[in-house]
């Protein structure tokens, strides 16, 4: 079955406005099938946990307008999300070499070229997810589940995990909220034992993914369009509710909620945060800040890098 959702657009005042209004459509077509992905998925968690799973399960809430909502990459996990699913997925011969050398190729002559035509962006985007075309959603998820024990547990940030368990205890529910596929944010999500996820939507039909999105990446202004379709669902106020971040990229969703906190910022955000005022974390020391840089740039391009690393990866296990 195809994923659908309702989508809008602002008006772009700005020289262009016709690239701005399509790119905002399509933000806001991902944040709204985001979220409502993410509402279907909590609620198939929580049919699945009631039967026997070790898994902890989140307290119900009590403060049913207050949330909070953690990116993921740098935020809440050690690295990229995405790179950690690339490598398992490379391992397990999930991707062919024909189909990992076309993609990099083309995502080579798109970055070098540096032309962010409407066509570039449109094909850009596509392919940056087509190497999951034809497999089953099923598959993947099982997949997931194996690669978040074997490359994610250990790279939680066990102080951003304990502030969202404070939410927790204070009654709320607390969301992911990050670019990587909305299946694995939710299996991430499950297994901190937290409320569900929002993430990018790939379109599937008849159980096996198409290798298109739905909108977009859910990255910049789509998560801010996210949070807010997710606020109407619901019924959170969101001047209620808390964001985290490492990213300035993220200003759009910290900027939608009464509370915004800088977590291991990047120095674009950790600027923003002293001009605004927004409570900087840091739970990074010397070594590890200098290691999980690199992936923190990777944005709307997430999965582009994620695939090349996987590209190396297997050439390395070769």
């Amino acid at each position: 079955m195809t994923m659908h959702a309702p989508g809008g657009a602002a008006v772009s005042r700005r020289r262009g406005s016709g690239k701005g209004r399509e790119l905002e459509r399509l933000a806001a077509l991902a944040g709204e099938a985001s979220a409502e992905a993410a509402v279907a998925l909590e609620t198939a968690a929580e049919d699945e946990l009631s039967g026997e799973h070790d898994e902890p399960r989140p307290p119900p809430p009590t403060d049913l307008t207050a949330a909070a909502f953690f990116d993921v990459d740098n935020t809440m996990m050690m690295g990229a999300s995405i790179f950690h699913l690339a490598r398992g997925l490379a391992a397990r011969k999930f991707f062919s070499n024909a189909d990992l050398a076309k993609f990099a190729l083309q995502q080579i002559i798109f970055r070098v070229g540096g032309k962010e035509t409407k066509d570039g962006i449109k094909n850009s985007r596509e392919q940056g997810l087509s190497f999951v075309a034809g497999h089953s959603v099923d598959k993947l998820v099982t997949l997931g589940e194996e690669i978040y024990d074997e490359l994610m547990a250990d790279k939680i940030w066990a102080g951003t995990r304990a502030l969202a368990q404070m939410h927790l205890d204070a009654g709320q529910r607390v969301w992911l909220v990050t670019a990587t596929p909305v299946e694995l944010a939710s299996i991430i999500a499950r297994r901190l034992g937290l409320t569900g996820a929002l993430g990018t939507v790939l379109e599937s039909e008849d159980g096996s993914y198409t290798g298109r999105l739905v909108g977009d990446m859910l990255h910049g202004r789509a998560k801010a369009h996210a949070v807010r379709a997710l606020a109407v669902r619901e019924g959170l106020d969101l001047r209620r509710c808390t964001a985290y971040s490492d990213s300035v990229n993220d200003v759009p969703m910290l900027s939608v909620v009464g509370t915004a906190v800088a977590v291991n910022p990047d120095g674009g955000l950790r600027e923003v945060a002293r001009k605004r005022d927004w409570e900087i974390r840091d739970f990074r020391t010397g070594r590890k800040a200098a290691k999980i840089g690199v992936p923190s740039v990777l944005g709307a391009g997430a999965v582009a890098g994620a695939v090349a690393a996987g590209i190396a990866f297997r050439k390395r296990e070769a």
